[in-house]
């Protein structure tokens, strides 16, 4: 019975939080409000999710934001030193095919978004198969230590987390 009245609870969990941020507000109209986005929402789009992703929430979860979250500001300030002090400015950047372990496609996406949300680079395709990703580096000296940083940072911890 639970399952039919909340078929996916992380995303009502979500769209609340994400419905109360951009409202910028918690009065209790907002708050109502946002209870009924996000458990009407899921239930009707239910069918449209064959299959439900397996995500474990917990501990694997909060180290993978951690990470990214870590990644992000790092990448900010390599970023604006390349921009303001490489005097040559020759920057190395390089595409990158990252070979994927992981086979999901929320995983996949998942893993394409951090990389974009890094500054200094982008995810631009997957490909047919799902079993490689093409990143744009902007600055990168070894082609092969990139690719195995981003696949032990990222998609490892993401292995973890998608079942």
């Amino acid at each position: 019975m639970t399952q039919r009245l909340f078929p996916h609870p992380g995303l009502s969990v979500l769209l609340i939080v994400v419905w109360l941020l951009l409202l910028n507000d918690l009065s209790f109209g907002a708050v109502l409000v946002a209870l009924v986005v996000g458990l009407l929402v899921p239930l009707f789009t239910a069918s449209y999710w064959r299959n439900k992703p397996g995500l474990r929430f917990g501990w694997a979860t909060i180290d993978y934001v951690a990470v990214v979250a870590w990644d992000i500001v790092i990448a900010n300030f390599q970023v604006a030193w390349l921009i303001l002090f490489r005097r040559d400015r020759d920057l190395r950047s390089c595409w990158l095919v990252i070979p994927l372990d992981v086979r999901q496609p929320e995983a996949i996406t998942t893993l394409a978004g951090t990389i974009s949300l890094t500054p200094g680079t982008v995810s631009a395709d997957v490909s047919a198969d799902g079993r490689s990703l093409l990143v744009h580096a902007l600055d990168t000296a070894d082609r092969d230590a990139d690719i195995a940083r981003i696949k032990s940072r990222y998609e490892a911890r993401l292995l973890r987390i998608y079942q």
